[in-house]
């Protein structure tokens, strides 16, 4: 029998699709039959989505919530995620590139190193403002409008009136005239130690921020290292910028 069906097989001609006829070549290509199963396929297959998308819809509980939906909201059809108000970013991106790539040790060292590079500034500067003047003041005290009248600030500090403005390097009127003046004098130097010194306060204020955030980010990897203790914890404050989240832990006695 199988045979026979063979050679009947070999003796059937192969079905040929009828190309485009030429004078409706102008209509392109004419479609087959797995051309129509492939967009039939695709058309009920988005039907089913449809039907099933529509269904989910009627099956949904109005009175349904999540707390994703406190801090996200619909504008133009699309859900878009809103920080909550006073609350930001847990880290920033330098934040997130450190601790994914260093480890708690590099952190702190690096912490230690920018401390120490801070000392040295501070102990250079004298913490005295890039124009040599300090924000906080001199009070003076008189007893009488006379006085505060005839007050004298030159005279009063036993000091060159050229020098009345300075907070530093303000020698006495005894000293100037025992003692040659070192350092410079003329104002062009000045202005130009000025702006030197303005900018060693620059890099100062950079610094101290580097250690800061150092200190930040040494502070986070730690937690997350203590998160992985298995004894009960409760979160106290939420990680913020400039923070590290904090957790209380359980109370397990070492023996």
């Amino acid at each position: 029998m199988s045979s026979f069906r063979k050679a009947l097989k070999s003796q059937q001609k192969n079905h040929k699709e009828r190309s485009q006829p030429v004078f409706r070549k102008h209509l392109g290509h004419l479609e087959k039959k797995k051309d129509y199963k492939l967009r039939a396929d695709d058309y009920h297959k988005k039907q089913n989505t449809l039907a099933a998308l529509h269904k989910k819809t009627l099956d949904k509980n109005p009175d349904e919530f999540y707390f994703k939906m406190v801090n996200s909201q619909l504008k133009d059809g699309v859900h878009v995620a809103s920080k909550a108000k006073g609350t930001g970013e847990e880290n920033t991106e330098e934040q997130r590139k450190v601790m994914r790539t260093q480890d708690i040790r590099y952190v702190e060292m690096k912490r230690v190193a920018e401390g120490k590079k801070i000392e040295r500034l501070k102990s250079e500067l004298h913490l005295l403002d890039a124009d040599g003047k300090q924000k906080n003041g001199h009070t003076f005290y008189l007893d009488s409008k006379q006085e505060v009248a005839d007050f004298d600030l030159a005279s009063h500090l036993d000091t060159a009136p050229e020098l009345v403005d300075r907070v530093y390097n303000r020698p006495t009127l005894h000293t100037l005239e025992s003692q040659t003046i070192q350092g410079a004098v003329e104002p062009l130097v000045i202005k130009k130690l000025a702006r030197q010194r303005k900018h060693q306060y620059k890099i100062l204020s950079q610094r101290i921020d580097r250690e800061k955030k150092m200190f930040v980010i040494g502070q986070k990897i730690q937690t997350r290292k203590d998160l992985h203790d298995k004894n009960k914890k409760v979160k106290v404050s939420k990680e913020t910028v400039n923070a590290s989240a904090v957790y209380k832990f359980e109370a397990k006695r070492k023996c």
